[in-house]
């Protein structure tokens, strides 16, 4: 089974959906680049030994609430890629709104059990409020590492755990199982978010993290750990329109050991998911470990190459331990 391609069926076959040409439009472009999240409540539901075919709607209401809040997202962070600059803002809210009521269509209109839709619904529309809080407390920019861990577990946590959650429900996990799941899920969330903020910084031309003055975990390292070259990253990071000044900021980060405490924190998360996998029963495990270790293997390569093993996390913890605060 193409998981797109059936995702994006069903999601055209909703009411008002089948009829709306702009919505059908936005959502074959979004499925045409495969997103790597909207398979993660198939592989959630295989893992429980559920059949392709039941998985499909809980694919679908993420797929419309990934979109949902992608829509958003771009307009608050005046992303020169959104949606908005190609259809305007009026009309990119009206889908964005559209796209995150479709997500509890898509998921009211499959052929579950009524006490798993009601569940997922419930499930499902805690992550868009959730979500939609994190948002508003990203546009403040954290300043310092309790506001940024906060933002994360509001923003970035939610829409995986869900994931992996409506994964379960339409799997039939039991409660226990169910709950597992979601926490796995909200820790590769955290994952996902530092993995984003080690590429966003150390991309080449200067990344819009750079550009508008954000607060990503390595930059915010830098700025606030009292280290040697701290002064000097603060007055280059106000301008890194030249390649030179943006690899010496970049430089700076990794002498600081930014990123290294990202590594840290990352391989933190990645340990406490395993740790929960381990102690729940599923069927196929096998199906889950890969979604886990692809986010991990990028950091056990890197330190592979250098001929050292991966950090031992009680060390990271002396080494690490409110160092920013």
């Amino acid at each position: 089974m193409d998981i797109y391609s059936s995702t994006v069926d069903y999601i055209s076959n909703l009411p008002v959906i089948e009829g709306w040409n702009e919505m059908q439009d936005i959502l074959r472009r979004v499925a045409s680049v495969r997103p790597v999240d909207w398979h993660l409540p198939m592989a959630v539901c295989q893992s429980l030994d559920g059949s392709d075919e039941r998985a499909i709607p809980a694919c679908a209401a993420i797929a419309c609430a990934q979109i949902g809040i992608i829509l958003i997202d771009d307009m608050l962070d005046d992303d020169p890629r959104g949606e908005y600059h190609r259809i305007g803002e009026a009309q990119t809210a009206n889908c964005a709104a559209t796209f995150l009521s479709a997500g509890l269509e898509a998921i009211l209109h499959s052929p579950a059990r009524s006490e798993t839709k009601l569940a997922a619904v419930q499930s499902l529309n805690q992550m868009i409020l959730t979500t939609a809080f994190g948002q508003s407390l990203d546009c403040q920019n954290p300043a310092d590492e309790s506001a940024y861990w906060r933002v994360v577990e509001f923003k970035s946590a939610p829409f995986f755990g869900n994931a992996f959650h409506l994964g379960a429900l339409f799997g039939e996990a039991s409660d226990k199982v169910a709950e597992n799941l979601q926490q796995i899920g909200r820790l590769y969330g955290e994952m996902i978010q530092i993995h984003d903020d080690l590429n966003d910084t150390m991309a080449v031309p200067a990344n819009q993290d750079w550009t508008l003055g954000r607060s990503p975990l390595p930059i915010l390292f830098a700025q606030r750990v009292d280290h040697p070259e701290r002064q000097r990253f603060i007055e280059l990071r106000r301008d890194v329109s030249s390649p030179g000044v943006l690899r010496e900021a970049q430089n700076i980060l990794i002498r600081c050991g930014a990123l290294s405490y990202c590594v840290d924190q990352l391989l933190r998360r990645f340990r406490a998911a395993q740790d929960i996998l381990n102690g729940t029963p599923l069927p196929r495990r096998d199906v889950i470990e890969p979604v886990l270790n692809e986010l991990a293997a990028p950091v056990c390569h890197l330190f592979e190459a250098m001929g050292n093993p991966i950090p031992d996390l009680a060390t990271g913890a002396a080494l690490y331990s409110g160092i920013m605060e």
